[in-house]
């Protein structure tokens, strides 16, 4: 099974993120979180098998996050809530996002995926 690397192709991070993988031989299928943004229901799944709340998966700087006033709602939203925003449109997410099995990365951090990958 390969990883899911969720990215935005214009997105310097993503672009350094997937370089790593490839330059670290890790198998992975590409998605553009623009033209085929997570489900709600996937949402959900990763932050239950990957451990990781919602609210990790806001991209909290980003123009959209910012414009929508989410800083002070993602608070004190519920989780049903939560998935709603993210589904509704891929600039709201945290980006890239690595998804295989148990594990969700959300953001890449060098040494944390070398850790978690390797």
């Amino acid at each position: 099974m390969k990883y899911l690397f969720i990215h935005y192709p214009k997105c310097g991070t993503c672009r350094k993120a997937k370089k790593w993988l490839e330059e670290n031989n890790i198998d992975f299928e590409e998605r553009n979180i623009v033209e085929d943004n997570p489900t709600k229901e996937e949402l959900e799944k990763w932050s239950n098998e990957g451990d990781v709340p919602l609210k990790k998966f806001f991209n909290t700087s980003g123009r959209l996050y910012r414009e929508m006033g989410l800083k002070e709602v993602v608070k004190t939203a519920s989780d049903e809530k939560l998935l709603d925003f993210l589904s509704s449109d891929g600039m709201l997410v945290k980006r890239p996002v690595l998804v295989k099995g148990g594990l969700t990365l959300i953001g890449f951090k060098e040494r944390e995926w070398e850790e978690r990958l390797k």
